[in-house]
């Protein structure tokens, strides 16, 4: 069968390089792809967001299943064009992937369904949202409504810190659109736990615990990215804690979800914070999340194709689900400059040096003149599967030390968590 991917970073490489390990696929395309993707697939020029031209190109190239990698096209219905035209295409269709596309409407369905979340408010005006903030008093977490691409986040300890994020997302359009609305959220004490699950609407399949470090700096320090690296599984998510967050969380979503008319077949991802007084959900993703996806995938035994067929055929029920003993650690490295600013172009070394067990997923690549240079903010998501976490942790430092490009920069201490939990 001949596969189609959508996106270009560190996750759709991740997808490509398992849909290549199924026995069932002779083709796979990426568009628009990346330097890294292009050892494994054809590249095709076109963005993620251009649904009607990928729509033509599936239908030309008769593509027997569409993955749809990244959020923005999910939210857009690609599911939804592709479906009407006759393509089989996995993710959850447009209204379904509004749990990701707007915090408030997510809000607003936890609360109506009883799902354990911050208490919050969403305003789309300044001065509201101001006396709000006055009136909680820090600290407190301020977040841009729409997409952000992971970075609409902002944690405040201080009242004053609040107000400037506020007037950050509403007024100067930090986060452009997205900002339009703004959701005040309860700060909760915790450590953050990603547990994401195959669901085709009725059965939910878990997959293992995975925690994303988002943070910039070591010891969580600095502004929020679209994640510096990631490990599984999370030793802080107990069989205890499993059980109440499918009863409390994964299952009222789904059901919740298909009540309201708006069925979910794909990932859904829910963010938590693991608190003292039990899980609570930080956000919603429709999708793989980017860098989980890099060690969850790593760490699936399963053929991916068949867990998405069944998806879209609702027979997850039909299938068994198997994942690999050990632990996986992803490290990113990122251009100097990273979530702000950053430089493109320069070329990396090193790659040919990295031992074969260790996956190297391009995420922000090019290729000129016949080397791997940078041309995105995240570029390299640095893996490797071990027995345990502190092996998997070694292993991946081991291969970023072999990499080398001009100012690149990545956390020493991911994982490092997962140590002090075990």
């Amino acid at each position: 069968m001949k596969v189609l991917v959508v996106g270009g970073g560190g996750r759709e490489h991740a997808l490509v390089w398992k849909i290549a390990q199924s026995p069932r696929v002779s083709r796979i395309y990426c568009a628009p792809g990346n330097a890294g993707i292009s050892q494994l697939a054809e590249c095709v020029n076109i963005k993620a967001n251009d649904i009607s031209s990928l729509k033509k190109f599936a239908l030309e190239e008769r593509i027997d299943l569409t993955v749809v990698g990244p959020e923005a096209p999910l939210i857009e219905g690609i599911v939804d064009e592709f479906s009407q035209a006759g393509l089989r295409v996995f993710g959850p269709n447009r209204n379904a992937a509004q749990l990701e596309g707007s915090k408030a409407l997510a809000k607003h369905f936890m609360a109506k369904y009883n799902i354990p979340t911050a208490s919050y408010a969403a305003f789309s005006n300044e001065k509201e949202a101001m006396d709000y903030v006055r009136e909680k008093g820090g600290p407190l977490v301020v977040k841009a409504s729409g997409l952000a691409a992971g970075k609409g986040v902002i944690v405040c300890q201080h009242t004053a810190d609040a107000l400037d994020a506020v007037r950050r997302v509403i007024v100067d359009k930090e986060f452009g659109e997205a900002g339009s609305q703004v959701v005040i959220e309860e700060y909760l004490e915790g450590e953050e736990v990603s547990i994401l699950a195959f669901t085709d609407g009725k059965t939910i399949v878990p997959m293992i615990p995975a925690q994303d470090h988002k943070r910039v700096f070591d010891n969580d320090k600095g502004p929020n990215t679209g994640g510096m690296g990631a490990y599984a599984p999370a030793p802080l998510y107990t069989p205890e804690l499993h059980q109440v967050v499918v009863k409390e969380i994964l299952e009222p979503t789904v059901k919740g979800m298909t009540e309201m008319g708006w069925p979910f077949k794909g990932v859904l991802y829910a963010g938590l914070m693991v608190t003292k007084d039990g899980p609570r959900v930080l956000e919603y993703n429709v999708r793989f999340g980017d860098p989980e996806a890099q060690p969850l995938l790593s760490l699936l035994d399963t053929d991916l194709v068949d867990i998405m067929e069944a998806v879209i055929d609702e027979r997850l029920d039909q299938l068994d689900v198997k994942w690999k003993d050990g632990a996986s650690v992803c490290v990113i490295m990122s251009a100097p400059g990273y979530p702000g600013n950053y430089p493109k172009g320069d070329v990396i070394t090193g790659l040919d040096k990295v031992p074969e067990d260790i996956t190297v997923f391009h995420a922000g690549t090019a290729l000129e003149n016949g080397n791997f240079v940078t041309n995105g903010g995240r570029v390299l998501g640095v893996t490797a599967v071990a027995a345990d976490i502190p092996g998997a942790i070694d292993r991946a430092y081991q291969g970023v030390k072999k990499i080398n490009f001009n100012g690149a920069h990545y956390r020493s201490d991911i994982g490092q968590k997962a140590l002090k939990d075990r």
